[in-house]
């Protein structure tokens, strides 16, 4: 598996250099593959990444879009803008991205934003940044779900969820800026 050659057309018309990780996302099989950048020299091709690990995802029940209040999966070339909740322990509930709870808790076993957040920004004006497709003020994340049987299905409102064993040490892995690639198929 590589990256698409899609990616790297968008990455060199935004002059989006390589990231030493990139966060491939497939709607179509509900898959996330993280991709290790080679630290090859000269330009980055898809030959200079390798699969470091494949994740099931959830991505939006409504499918892909972009636009504000769909509560669609954007597409495109994004980044990771914001981590939110390191040090929390797995399961904390998020409200208005703060800290409020724990799944364990009786008013929280169906907490749609738990354990960790990724805040994603969009990086393809008119596409996913900008506007009312702005990926960023759509609060576009990848996040948990107090629901870890839905990973692997098309059940999320617009992000894309992980399951905490995913999740928890693919936020710590991750620095901020890292590329996120977002496909249907």
């Amino acid at each position: 598996m590589e990256l698409s050659r899609e990616f790297f057309e968008r990455c060199k018309k935004r002059g989006v250099g390589p990231t030493d990780f990139v966060l491939a996302v497939n709607v179509s099989t509900q898959t996330a593959v993280l991709f290790e950048h080679r630290a090859a020299a000269g330009r980055a091709g898809a030959g200079d990444f390798r699969v470091a690990r494949r994740l099931r995802c959830s991505t939006s029940r409504f499918g892909v879009g972009q636009e504000e209040g769909s509560n669609r999966t954007p597409l495109g070339l994004h980044r990771v803008g914001e981590k939110i909740g390191a040090g929390a322990p797995g399961g904390t509930v998020f409200r208005g991205r703060q800290a409020v709870g724990h799944v364990s808790q009786r008013e929280f076993a169906d907490a749609k934003i738990t354990t960790r957040i990724l805040w994603l920004e969009g990086l393809e004006p008119g596409l996913n940044k900008g506007g009312t497709v702005d990926s960023h003020a759509r609060y576009i994340y990848i996040h948990g779900t107090a629901d870890q049987s839905s990973i692997g299905k098309a059940a999320s409102s617009g992000c894309i969820h992980l399951a905490d064993a995913d999740l928890l040490p693919l936020f710590d892995l991750l620095p901020g800026g890292t590329l996120v690639w977002i496909e249907e198929k």
